[in-house]
């Protein structure tokens, strides 16, 4: 009979394959399967004429004759791209400020800041955005002496969704600063620093620092809440695919194109946020 192997000699080979699995395992095979259907989208684009007008009309390209890369910024995904930045910039600013009087040792500061946040979170954001788009506005611009109509619904729906997401970052911030051990404050107090001084040198970098990725997942959560905003006939990737549907007919094309798009631009960030955090746990440690 032939000697039979023993357990050492395959272990040099186990010690190679099993971090092998243990690393095809990890992959994100989904991905693969996401990359094929967009490769199959891409592809019809490119070769079906009936597909690359409909990509042309919801992009903002139909009959501007601009067959130029960077023309596909001008419209449809421009207007949605400029919306989220523009909003989301402004609902850090209102987190950052409302998250800071959540924790506030003033009650009135801090009822009037949990009144917001408390509101803001119990309505639905499309009724917001209408509030805000046809009670809001006509009542500042009475305010103001001005028309109307002299503010324009994307600057509408740029506040609508800013209004919105600042009470979600408020939360946001007040669990970042919440999270800093108290020590640190009554230390830098100490020092001799002021309360504000201690929160902007020492507690506000570091509970920043923390709440990044929460930040970062809030964002790619406003690129597709932005869709909200073709309510309001703002001309974004939604209104135009809504508008070419209807008079085409094309739904399942025009609205597969926008779905792509979509997943596309949500899945870019979500790897930036997902490369954010590696990099936040590695510095850490």
């Amino acid at each position: 009979m032939p000697p039979e192997r023993s357990d050492s000699f395959d272990a040099p080979r186990r010690s190679r394959i099993v971090p092998a699995l243990d690393r095809m395992a990890e992959w994100p095979w989904w991905l693969l399967v996401v990359i094929f259907v967009g490769v199959l989208i891409v592809f019809q684009i490119l070769t079906d004429t009936r597909m690359a007008n409909i990509f042309r009309a919801i992009v903002g390209l139909a009959g501007s004759g601009d067959d130029g890369a960077w023309a596909i910024l001008r419209r449809g995904i421009g207007i949605t791209i400029r919306v989220t930045v523009v909003a989301y910039m402004l609902a850090v600013v209102i987190g950052l400020f409302v998250g800071l009087a959540r924790v506030s040792s003033n009650k009135i500061i801090v009822n009037v800041a949990s009144f917001y946040v408390e509101v803001v979170r119990g309505v639905p954001i499309l009724v917001l955005l209408m509030y805000i788009a046809f009670v809001a506005v006509p009542i500042v611009a009475g305010f103001l002496g001005v028309r109307t109509r002299d503010f324009p619904n994307e600057v509408r729906v740029i506040l609508g969704l800013a209004i919105a997401y600042g009470a979600f970052e408020s939360e946001i911030f007040r669990a970042g600063i919440q999270s800093i051990e108290r020590g640190q404050m009554e230390a830098a107090r100490a020092l001799g620093m002021s309360y504000f001084q201690a929160m902007r040198y020492i507690i506000l970098p570091q509970a920043i620092r923390r709440v990044l990725p929460a930040l970062g997942n809030d964002f790619i959560a406003m690129l597709k809440d932005s869709s909200l905003v073709s309510v309001l006939g703002v001309e974004d990737i939604t209104q135009l695919t809504k508008l070419y549907a209807a008079s085409t007919f094309l739904f399942f094309q025009a609205y597969s194109i926008l779905a792509f798009l979509y997943l596309t631009m949500t899945i870019m960030l979500s790897r930036l946020v997902r490369t954010l955090e590696t990099r936040l746990s590695a510095h850490r440690r």
